[in-house]
């Protein structure tokens, strides 16, 4: 197992403080704030140890409300809003130097049978054809104007393994493209058999290329190129089939819609064989610099 991805797993085992309290830590990230996928993936955990085992986690619905700081730890403080014969209901509120940074509810099912369709797969190249993270970013070093990006970037995804189907939006800034995206990824090593960490492991990826496409309708780089300013404002989560997340999953994003200083992602992700396991939407502040 990669160092990174035993620390990533070390930082989402969380400490309970009370029964219903826990407190995470963070890390540094691109930006000075905490990552938003940490936020979420720990709020998840906090949430799923208040459930029992044989629940499966099925969606989330999340608000990012304040810039966590990174240099402090995060607690978590879970309401039971209801525990049902099948689903059982949890609220999550992430607390930072007194005040509230994220706002989570989430839903867990029991496992049962019922109709199955689904959207089909859509076509994409074999993940073991395309570059590593530390093989793609050093190509575009030219399109970051702050030294030491391209090592940042391949530190702060070194737990995870990521690979672009097309260049990113760093890799062709200026230039308007369809507003699509695909990765795929895996963690960058074997997990344990627990479901609630592989949806978790998935939930901290979720934010990490989502709003792609939203730049690339508009030719912009990003924030690690500096021609756009943004955050996450609120993140949602569908659940459909189990999956793992230490195996190859398709993440294929698309931007329907960019206005008022907010652009939408949604996006469905994929088993290699093609089972639809998750869908996403999210909404960010995406600003042009004045």
């Amino acid at each position: 197992m990669h160092k990174a991805l035993e620390s990533l797993l070390d930082l989402l085992d969380l400490e309970r403080i009370e029964e219903d309290i826990f407190r995470g830590q963070s890390r540094s990230a691109l930006v000075p704030r905490v990552f938003g996928g940490q936020v979420a993936a720990q709020a998840l955990v906090a949430a799923g140890r208040t459930v029992p085992a044989d629940r499966m986690a099925h969606s989330l619905h999340a608000y990012f409300l304040r810039m966590g700081d990174p240099g402090a730890p995060i607690v978590y403080t879970v309401d039971r809003i209801r525990d049902g014969a099948s689903f059982t209901t949890r609220r999550v509120v992430a607390i930072q130097h007194g005040q509230p940074i994220f706002h989570l509810s989430a839903s867990f099912q029991t496992y049962e049978e019922g109709m199955e369709h689904q959207a089909g797969m859509p076509p994409a190249p074999d993940p073991e054809s395309l570059p590593t993270a530390a093989e793609m970013l050093p190509r575009y070093a030219d399109a970051f104007h702050e030294p030491g990006v391209v090592d940042r970037l391949i530190e702060a995804r070194a737990a995870v393994d990521l690979r672009y189907v097309d260049a990113p939006p760093w890799g062709t800034v200026g230039t308007p493209r369809e507003p699509r995206s695909q990765v795929w990824f895996r963690t960058n090593g074997k997990l344990a058999d627990d479901p609630l960490l592989h949806v978790c492991l998935a939930t901290y990826v979720s934010d990490m290329t989502l709003l792609d496409s939203v730049l690339l309708a508009h030719g912009r780089g990003g924030w690690a190129v500096g021609d756009v300013v943004g955050a996450s404002l609120d993140h949602a989560m569908w659940f459909h089939r189990p999956f793992r997340a230490d195996e190859w999953l398709l993440y294929d994003q698309e931007s329907p819609s960019a206005s008022g200083g907010r652009g939408l992602g949604q996006a469905r992700i994929y088993t290699q064989d093609g089972r639809l396991a998750i869908t996403v939407i999210q909404e960010g502040v995406v600003r042009v610099p004045r």
